[in-house]
């Protein structure tokens, strides 16, 4: 059996959102799809896993839709589905930003000027160009593009306040990056609300960039939401870039601590995960409620026993 895992998001409005996410659950079901998929009055974003016929009926279903008719998917072929479960729910934002006024930015109206992915291998070296990665500490420490500019961020949420410290790069052309494209629409919005001058993205993302371009001067590894956690973008020039939390060792690997109530992303070389039984601490891996670790450090997420009233 072959499977697919597919990337996508797309900024268009959708009347009645909470009643989409709730029909398009249960297509999804219908499909036997497993994934994540966040709906909000703006738009889509999600990431789900299937077989390949699953996937193809979602494909043109998504895109028989005139709303979403300009969805790009980035596909994944993989050995096994990414998640186990169906998970399809409203919010207020199909990416959290962070804006107490959400109404100051609309990628649909506008954002960065979209870069494809060899456009954007050949900009970033030039002499008057910032390349920005707008994604979160734990993603970044395990793969960036070289000489990228990282943010000290915990989610993307914090975002807006990193504004007033990249000020300095308002004359400089300013090449945003995230995994799929998603993040930089609302980032370069932003940025461009605030005066910045050129801004780009590129377009579908680190994803895409590995697909299309090789992903040659892209150091370590992707961070992905799903049961792979991350994978390889650089088939040009590969590097490792991470290192292990607890001894410093180089390692690729990144996992959730197995304390649930700690839960922190980090990066474990096999030695020390073997030892501390996938945990970031000696106290973590004492917890009481410490997870079985098997290697991955990829956990499913268990409901918690709802405590009796007396």
């Amino acid at each position: 059996m072959k499977y697919n895992t597919l990337l996508y998001y797309c900024y268009s409005p959708i009347a009645e959102a909470e009643q989409f996410a709730a029909d398009h659950l249960q297509f999804c079901k219908s499909l036997g799809l497993v994934g994540r998929i966040i709906v909000a009055d703006e738009g889509l974003n999600g990431t789900v896993s299937g077989t390949e016929e699953a996937c193809k009926a979602y494909m043109e279903h998504v895109h028989a839709d005139e709303r979403f008719a300009k969805t790009e998917f980035k596909i994944d072929e993989v050995d096994q589905p990414s998640f186990i479960k169906m998970h399809c729910r409203y919010k207020a934002e199909i990416v959290h930003s962070g804006l107490r006024d959400t109404s100051i930015i609309d990628p649909n109206k506008q954002t960065g000027k979209h870069l494809e992915p060899t456009e954007f291998s050949k900009m970033m070296h030039d002499e008057d160009v910032i390349v920005l990665d707008v994604r979160s500490n734990y993603e970044h420490n395990l793969g960036k593009f070289k000489n990228a500019i990282t943010l000290d961020i915990d989610n993307f949420r914090d975002f807006p306040e990193q504004i007033e410290a990249l000020a300095q790069y308002k004359d400089k052309k300013v090449l945003t990056y995230c995994t799929g494209g998603i993040k930089c629409e609302k980032a370069s919005a932003l940025l461009l609300h605030h005066g910045f001058n050129d801004v780009y993205q590129l377009h579908g993302g680190i994803i895409k960039y590995g697909k299309e371009a090789g992903g040659k001067d892209f150091e370590g590894k992707c961070y992905v939401f799903d049961n792979r956690i991350a994978v390889d973008v650089n088939s040009v020039n590969p590097t490792v870039v991470s290192k292990c939390f607890n001894c410093g060792t180089t390692t690729p690997k990144m996992i959730n601590c197995a304390n649930p109530e700690c839960n922190e992303h980090f990066t474990q070389c096999d030695a020390c995960g073997e030892e501390l039984q996938g945990c970031c601490s000696v106290a973590c891996s004492e917890h009481p409620r410490k997870r079985p670790y098997d290697g991955t450090g990829y956990y499913v997420k268990v409901p918690q026993p709802v405590a009796m009233k007396d």
